[in-house]
């Protein structure tokens, strides 16, 4: 009989170690791709990108050849969504916009089968001939939850109550729009909410996660961050920028 395939990111924040996730992947081609660079997991996106539930198949099968942990952002706590996300081979969910404890509860009990949570029964592509499968499913399948509002980071010690969630990952661009501060991520104001939220996730014995470039990924390493949500977007523009530099020079 087959077995489950080992979600790579959860095993490794389980261990305490470093988890990296790269966005902007959003063809099987290109996941395929960069999984030869060593990426322990793809953000493959459903909310603001082209992300449907038939692409989620082959997008999933492709970071499966590497071992990568394919993780889907939705676009809110719907339950349907989440479940069905993960049926159609999603071994993770990241979910926006969760500001209050139930918001958090919500995103467990769609993602996780009982007695954890109440997900729907049904037998999804990762589950083809792996005995057991609704238990290790609750085992293997991670849930990422968005601190992205002002309303989130307020809240913050009741949605860290909420247990089974994988990654607290605290986002910056719509956290500085919910507190006035629209394309500025980088305000001051900003930016020591976000490190005062990290503190507070890690002082809960929570893991924290949040995005970042080569610019400051380091800055959030040595706070405790675990898990590093990137664009290859960025990537693109910076190595464009390189290449025409050099020519111009």
């Amino acid at each position: 009989m087959a077995e489950l395939r080992p979600n790579r990111a959860k095993d490794k924040l389980a261990k305490g170690e470093i988890v990296t996730c790269l966005a902007g992947v959003d063809t099987p081609h290109l996941v395929d791709f960069v999984g030869q660079i060593g990426i322990d997991s793809v953000w493959l996106e459903a909310e603001h990108g082209p992300v449907d539930f038939e692409a989620i198949g082959d997008l999933s099968r492709a970071a499966d050849l590497w071992g990568m942990t394919p993780l889907v952002r939705v676009g809110s706590t719907d339950y349907n969504t989440i479940y069905r996300t993960l049926d159609m081979g999603a071994m993770g969910i990241t979910v926006p916009h969760v500001d209050t404890a139930q918001d958090a509860r919500d995103v467990v009990r769609a993602a996780k089968y009982a007695p954890v949570g109440g997900r729907g029964m049904y037998g999804p592509r990762q589950a083809y001939g792996v005995t057991d499968y609704v238990k290790k499913a609750n085992d293997q399948t991670m849930v990422v939850v968005l601190v992205e509002d002002i309303k989130s980071v307020n809240n913050l010690d009741a949605i860290l109550e909420v247990d089974h969630v994988d990654v607290f990952h605290v986002a910056p661009s719509d956290l500085a729009q919910s507190m006035g501060h629209i394309g500025d991520d980088e305000h001051p104001d900003v930016q020591r909410t976000i490190d005062e939220s990290i503190a507070k996730i890690i002082a809960a014995g929570k893991t924290a996660g949040t995005t970042v470039g080569a610019h400051n990924v380091g800055r959030f390493r040595d706070q405790g961050v675990k898990f590093f949500y990137t664009s290859l977007n960025g990537w693109i523009i910076s190595g464009g920028r390189e290449f025409l530099d050099a020519l111009g020079a």
